[in-house]
Parts: structure tokens; sequence; C-alpha cells
């Protein structure tokens, strides 16, 4: 199993300087990823958010090994040829490094959507997201994008350069246990992300219906678990990496050194 940190930029993580200073740290400590929160707000006592592309530019300028990427990034909340943007150009500056989580953009934790007048439930967001993806995946190939949808049309734009990685950028889709159109979706791409996972049993029963759902191949599932938890359940559940869990609340950097410093798990 692999290790990454999983950082909420909030506060005194809201400098981009100072994940660029954590994730060159993680690297020299044996870290195999460094994943950051994508939102433009969250709940007080929060204030300070940053943005996740920023931050994450920095990381991979100072950076040669560790996996990048947001986790997860609300992508039915995103313009889709603006990610293809910055996926491509990040990927290209990290020399493949990047891996991209997705979801459908819940409202639930920062209102950020309400905040600013958006809307759409969750059926209409899941297209979006479907969508976004086939456009994605098309402009990563460095072909023209010709896409008419129901929600979004891009008339023969090309994305060049194409991302170092091929055929694309690794996508982990994220949703809540359970949940089976989330597992349908990620069984079309390369990861699931399970996010507030309560026991390895439900990891279990997740990772085999991807599995039905799939043909045999690699495969990433990713796992949300606190510093000092034993991941071996989980990585007998079928977990490939471990993703550190901090409060978004109460997070400090001398938390996420500590954590750093004591060395990735598994």
């Amino acid at each position: 199993m692999r290790s990454a940190l999983w950082l909420p930029l909030f506060d005194q993580l809201a400098d981009p300087r100072t994940v660029a200073t954590l994730a060159a740290e993680a690297e020299e400590h044996g870290w195999h990823g460094l994943f950051v929160w994508d939102h433009v707000r969250w709940h007080p006592p929060v204030r300070d958010v940053a943005d996740p592309w920023i931050a994450l530019t920095a990381a991979a300028m100072v950076t040669e090994r560790i996996r990048l990427g947001p986790m997860i990034t609300p992508l039915a909340r995103r313009r889709p040829v603006k990610v293809a943007r910055e996926t491509a150009s990040l990927d290209v500056l990290s020399g493949g490094r990047l891996t991209l989580g997705v979801g459908v953009g819940s409202d639930r934790f920062g209102a950020e959507y309400s905040a600013t007048g958006e809307g759409g439930d969750e059926k209409t967001r899941a297209a979006m997201l479907d969508e976004a993806l086939a456009i994605l995946a098309t402009a990563w190939s460095g072909e023209p994008v010709r896409h008419a949808g129901a929600h979004y049309t891009v008339d023969g734009l090309t994305f060049l350069p194409r991302p170092v990685q091929r055929p694309g950028v690794p996508v982990w889709v994220a949703g809540f246990p359970g949940k089976r159109r989330p597992m349908q979706r990620a069984a079309r791409h390369d990861g699931y992300f399970p996010v507030n996972l309560e026991h390895p049993d439900q990891l279990a029963e997740a990772a085999a219906t991807i599995a039905g759902l799939r043909e045999p191949g690699p495969y990433d599932i990713a796992v949300e678990l606190a510093p000092g938890v034993d991941p071996g359940p989980y990585a007998a559940a079928g977990a490939t990496w471990w993703l550190t869990a901090f409060d978004p609340e109460s997070v400090t950097v001398d938390e996420v050194r500590g954590v750093l410093r004591a060395g990735p798990s598994g």
C-alpha cells in the first residue's frame, strides 16, 4: 500500500509556499504522494483557503517523484475545457505525476455552491460529470474535441501539449460507500476513492463490485485513514493507497510535519 499526505488547504495550509515545503519534505521521507482538497470556501472557523492548482504547481516545482493531484475536484462544478488545460499543463510540469480525483461536488460541507447561486441536483451533476470526463479523455488524446451534449459544447478545440501520461491523466472517482452509480463510473476509469468510509468490510464490498464491472488489470483504491490507524485490514480489503486524515478546522503545519516525519505507512 502506498501512502500520501492529504491536505485541506485551509488557514495555516493556505499558503502554496507552505504546501511546496511540505511536499519536498514528504518526498525526502519516502511518501508516495501529496494530494490536496479542492474547495473555494469552508465553514467557520476556517477563513483562509488556497487554490489547489496553484498549490500543486508549487509542489511540482520542488519534487521529482511523488504523485500529486486534487482529491477531489468537483468536476461537475468546473469548466471542463479549463480543467483540460490545467491537467495537461500540470502533468507536463510534473513529468507525468498527476492523478485527478473527481466527484459530483456536494454542497453539504462548505455551502460554497449555494452561496454563489449554483443549482443542479445530484442527478444533473452526475450527468455533467460524465460529460466532462468524456471531454477530458478526448482533450488528453490531442485530437480535436467535438462535443455537443446536454450540458457542454466544445466545437473543434484541440488541447496541446498533451499530458505526459498515456492515454491521459489517471482518474480516480469518489463516491459514498454503497452508492452504485459512482462505483460504475469508477470502474470505467483508473481508481476509486470511497469517502467517509467507516469499516474495511465496506471497502471489500466496493472492491468486489468494481472488480465485477471491469476487465482485470492495474487499478487503484484509496482510503482516508487517521494517522496511527492500522492500514492492514484495508489493504487486505483491496486498498492500494492510504491518504492521511486531518481535521480541516484545526489542522496545523506542525501536525502535518509530525505525521510526515513519522514516515509513510505500509
